[in-house]
């Protein structure tokens, strides 16, 4: 999932002050903590006591979009109320602030987020945490099933640097597990110390390179051939 956080309510009110009409759009998507209609609901509350504060009368409409980063959803969702708006918010990652301005060009989306990364909740401590970089090269059947990318704060691809001690990573403070020791204790239950031994070679920075781009039609085409040389 996509871990984002709220920005500071002056920040999202700079980006529609010049308005008066405004849609405040949630996803049903990936994004945690949940940003869907509740949550837009809420936004459009506190931006309306906040406009109140400036003598303004700010109206809004609060929906939800099962996923703003997919591009069909996104236009046949909102394109039939957005011309009773002069500009959008939504409460999407970074993806669906970008698909939107895309499929409803007509109108400007602002962003109420700002993405952190891709991770996981754990329950137990009540936190977010990231857990994969999406570097395009994955190597967790190396590691123990522990992404060395996104755990090291240095990232890392051959075992720990001299700042750690007693199993904790120097950066913020010795707080957090060095991932290259979870990794080490997790191959090691598993007798599989032979992959922490493994040298893997400088990192292929072309993997992960921007814009990324991936047809996945193709991908699957070429898997049906390939289903069709094995018949032949």
């Amino acid at each position: 999932m996509i871990i984002t956080q709220l920005k500071d309510i002056e920040e999202i009110y700079g980006y529609i002050e010049p308005y008066n009409k405004i849609l405040i759009a949630g996803c049903d998507g990936c994004c945690q903590p949940p940003r869907s209609v509740n949550e837009a609901k809420l936004l459009g509350q506190l931006l309306e006591l906040k406009a109140r504060t400036k003598g303004k009368d700010l109206k809004w409409k609060a929906i939800t979009v099962l996923r703003q980063c997919d591009d069909r959803i996104a236009a046949t969702t909102v394109r039939p109320l957005v011309e009773d708006y002069e500009a959008i918010l939504t409460l999407a990652c970074g993806l669906g602030v970008v698909m939107m301005n895309k499929v409803l060009p007509q109108k400007l989306t602002f962003p109420t987020q700002n993405s952190m990364f891709g991770g996981a909740q754990s329950n137990g401590e009540n936190n977010f945490i990231e857990l994969c970089e999406t570097c395009g090269d994955c190597i967790i059947g190396e590691t123990g099933g522990v992404c060395p990318r996104a755990g090291c704060a240095k990232h890392l691809s051959n075992g720990p640097c001299g700042g750690m001690v007693d199993g904790m990573c120097e950066v913020r403070g010795y707080t957090v597990p060095c991932a290259w020791v979870e990794i080490w204790k997790r191959l090691k239950e598993f007798n599989r110390l032979d992959l922490f031994k493994k040298y893997r070679g400088p990192r292929d920075y072309r993997t992960s390179t921007s814009p990324g781009y991936l047809e996945v039609y193709k991908e699957y085409t070429n898997i049906e051939e390939e289903k069709e040389e094995v018949k032949g």
